[in-house]
């Protein structure tokens, strides 16, 4: 084992030794590097740090292995043995200097991804700042031009709903709390009776008719949040009834209690009169058919006690007391005839031969026959007659019937006054293509429960004797039988004095004739 060569493996010692130095120190420079080109790069830093002390016992190991070859090859082995535990003493300092910086190595990387982490936050909130600020520049340039065009966009936004709030031809309401109107569109105070200059200080539960309705409507909003399609009536400024349907919606604070309501109520008293109309046109025709089956029940009898009655009256003498006896039973009889007849025409069931009418001359050949017993009462005739009228389609002898009826009733409306005023007006409609008779009294008018009730058989305000209750109910089915409709005003709006008169004006709508649809030189009124 002696007479082996040791050369190789010296050289190779030292040039291994001289290697160490070289690269440590490129790994030196090379950390140095980038340190000087990422200060701020803690891992780098700690790299440089990390090499320092590397290099440090490379170059001590290397010299080391070195001087101890060159001191053997000279022949101061006893040299070598007085250096070498000073050499190993430094070289383990070396190494324990780089042991202890590669064991707090993790450490340093944890903290460097930390910081790298918060470094990313800031570089992203420094973005977003930079992002913001320049949107701040962005709007500060143009701000004026931004609010121009937002103030336009809520004007033009704000115009649109006030067109919708100011034209709607409903009601239309804000309230608080308290239900104190805060705004109203000109319909609601309309349809209420104000005028536009009214002061706004108005309480919505003021109009309720009914308390009842008032506790229900609030209930109900509380609970619910809204209200919705409720039928309620209101009380007009004058008192009258308004039915209306209302529909409303709570309007909530941000912490969503209720602090007020806004909603829409619509005008139902137009519909309500036409169904009030609707269920009297089904119980005339009901008791029309009901009076035809009496009227020929009774008609048969009638006419044997009359027969009867007139042959035995051939029997006696007229002075004697049973002639008398029976000229009463005959009087009576036929007055029971002319009930009956009128209870066959009030059912509609003779027809007449139809023709073209011309209403101002019916109502003129009327005038001429009534109006000399009219003055005898004190009674003055007004007559305001559109000329050129288009005519109507019907029987002319039951037309003068209804005009007939019509007149007489307005006559006993006035006598207890001895005398008045009798108002026949004649006008076209030409919107809904009618001619329109009226029929005007300046009696004291009647209330509502009359009015109800005005068309119904056998219903009648005059004395026992005056009248059988037939006559208005006779007209309204010959008015009806003809394609119109008879309406009631009581008391009558003047037009004149714009005001509500006492009496009653009855208006008579016919449907002009198909033949005459074209219609130039008619005069409009009303």
């Amino acid at each position: 084992m002696n007479d082996l060569p040791m050369f190789p493996a010296v050289i190779t010692d030292m040039v291994g030794s001289m290697a160490i130095i070289v690269l440590s120190v490129l790994s030196l420079r090379y950390s140095f590097i980038l340190t000087r080109r990422q200060p701020e790069n803690l891992l780098w830093g700690f790299l440089f740090y990390f090499c320092v002390a590397l290099t440090a016992f490379s170059i001590s190991r290397a010299m080391g292995h070195i001087v101890k070859q060159m001191l053997l090859m000279s022949g101061y082995p006893a040299v070598w043995r007085k250096i070498s535990p000073f050499s190993g003493g430094f070289n383990t300092l070396l190494i324990i200097a780089v042991s202890s910086v590669t064991i707090f190595y993790h450490k340093g990387v944890e903290a460097f991804r930390i910081i790298q982490r918060e470094t990313r936050k800031l570089k992203q909130a420094n973005i977003h700042l930079e992002n913001a600020a320049d949107e701040m520049i962005r709007m500060n340039l143009h701000l004026e031009e931004m609010v121009d065009e937002r103030t336009r966009e809520l004007s033009k936004s704000e115009k649109k709903f006030r067109h919708l709030f100011t034209n709607s031809k409903d009601m239309v309401y804000i309230c608080d709390m308290e239900q104190n109107l805060i705004d109203i569109n000109p319909a609601g105070l309309e349809m209420l009776g104000y005028d536009k200059d009214t002061p706004r200080k108005l309480n919505l539960r003021d109009f309720f008719h009914n308390a009842a309705e008032i506790d229900s409507y609030m209930d109900t909003l509380n609970e619910q949040g809204f209200v919705k399609d409720l039928e309620v009536e209101f009380r007009r400024a004058d008192d009258s009834i308004l039915y209306v349907l209302l529909t409303t919606t709570a309007i909530r604070d941000e912490e969503g209690k209720v602090v007020g309501c806004e909603g829409i109520a619509k005008d139902l008293t137009n519909l309500k009169a036409m169904m009030m109309q609707l269920v009297n046109s089904e119980k005339m025709a009901s008791v029309g058919q009901m009076a035809a089956g009496i009227a020929h029940e009774i008609n048969t009898p009638l006419g044997i006690i009359l027969g009867y009655a007139q042959l035995m009256m051939d029997d006696f003498d007229a002075e004697e007391e049973n002639h008398q006896n029976l000229e009463v039973i005959e009087r009576q009889t036929k007055a029971c005839r002319k009930i009956v007849a009128d209870l066959l025409k009030f059912s509609r069931m003779s027809e007449g031969a139809k023709e073209n009418i011309n209403i101002n001359e019916a109502l003129t050949d009327i005038l001429a026959v009534v109006e000399h017993n009219l003055n005898l009462n004190h009674i003055v005739v007004q007559r305001d007659f559109v000329e050129n009228m288009p005519p109507v389609v019907g029987d002319v002898e039951k037309i003068r019937q209804v005009f007939v009826n019509l007149i007489n009733n307005a006559t006993h409306a006035m006598e207890q006054q001895e005398g008045g005023t009798l108002f026949v007006k004649t006008r076209y409609d030409r919107r809904n293509r009618e001619v329109v008779a009226t029929i005007r009294d300046t009696g004291s008018g009647m209330n509502e429960e009359v009015k109800k009730r005005l068309f119904e058989p056998f219903f009648t305000t005059k004395t026992v004797g005056k009248g059988t209750g037939l006559g208005l109910s006779v007209s309204y089915g010959i008015i009806k039988d003809h394609g119109g409709r008879i309406t009631v005003e009581s008391p009558v709006y003047d037009a004149k004095a714009g005001t509500l008169v006492p009496g009653t004006a009855m208006h008579v709508h016919l449907p002009q004739a198909l033949e005459n649809d074209t219609i130039s030189d008619v005069t409009e009124f009303g």
